[in-house]
């Protein structure tokens, strides 16, 4: 069995830049053990499949590991090859997925994805998570993932973790969020999963959906410029709307070709 296969860095508008995801396009679902097989041979942290029914797109993600029930930088990714490859003509596209509806526009290579928002509560960072952070949080919360919040950009790009012990937790399917104000941009983040293929995610849109409403509360402000400070660097737009978050970017191809999975 012939399939396309596109790898396209998220939430970049530089190769090499943002967070690499692949796309496969289908005409029919494959078993799932077939699609995660596919995944781990990827090796990247997500691949997003999708079948075009006309008025909607059905998108679903994997990691090496699992099904996620939300996935950013691959949403924006699919988008990427529909429009830029795939010559798909609509200016809204519409994907029915595990989070139910998800559209994301596009205007002249921005990408907006219009997520759910997630705002995360006050909660207690366990043992775990804590034993295994070089620097220690002035504040944790927690929505789908644990949001630990520091005072600056600095401690966020110095922080360390020790798998060893990191690993020992699980968060199937969320991750750690640590975040702060930023020194040129309103804030940033990074995002690490424990007992996953990769340690740190370069640019998690998903993340954000917590992200987003939490500093659209304490900055006091709807729209924000935000960077995800990961070695690979990713840029986002975004806007709290309520119940929603607005959450853009731009991304670039990578490499197109094919797989054969028998």
């Amino acid at each position: 069995m012939k399939l396309d296969l596109y790898q396209v860095d998220a939430f970049t508008d530089t190769v090499f830049g943002g967070n690499p995801a692949c796309v496969v396009p289908l005409t029919e679902w494959l078993p799932d053990s077939l699609l995660l097989k596919i995944t781990q041979e990827n090796a990247v942290a997500e691949t997003a499949f999708f079948i075009d029914h006309g008025d909607y797109i059905h998108l679903r993600w994997f990691t090496p590991e699992i099904e996620m029930d939300l996935c950013g930088h691959a949403t924006l990714a699919a988008a990427h090859v529909l429009v830029s490859i795939l010559n798909y003509k609509k200016q809204e596209i519409v994907f029915h997925t595990l989070s139910g509806e998800l559209i994301v526009t596009v205007d002249k290579g921005l990408y907006t994805l219009d997520f759910p928002s997630r705002k995360p509560e006050k909660a207690t960072l366990p043992d775990i998570i804590k034993g295994s952070l070089n620097i220690q949080p002035q504040e944790v919360f927690k929505s789908r993932d644990y949001v630990l919040v520091y005072d600056t950009e600095t401690e966020v790009k110095s922080i360390s973790i020790n798998r060893q012990i990191f690993d020992q937790i699980n968060l199937d399917p969320g991750g750690v969020i640590v975040t702060a104000k930023g020194d040129d941009c309103d804030f940033v983040s990074r995002f690490f999963t424990p007992q996953a293929l990769i340690l740190e995610d370069p640019v998690t849109g998903s993340a954000h959906c917590s992200l987003i409403p939490f500093w659209a509360e304490r900055l006091n402000k709807k729209a924000m410029n935000a960077l995800q400070v990961s070695d690979r660097l990713g840029k986002l737009f975004c806007v709290d709307n309520g119940d929603r978050v607005l959450i853009s970017g731009r991304a670039k191809t990578y490499s197109s070709g094919c797989i054969w999975a028998d």
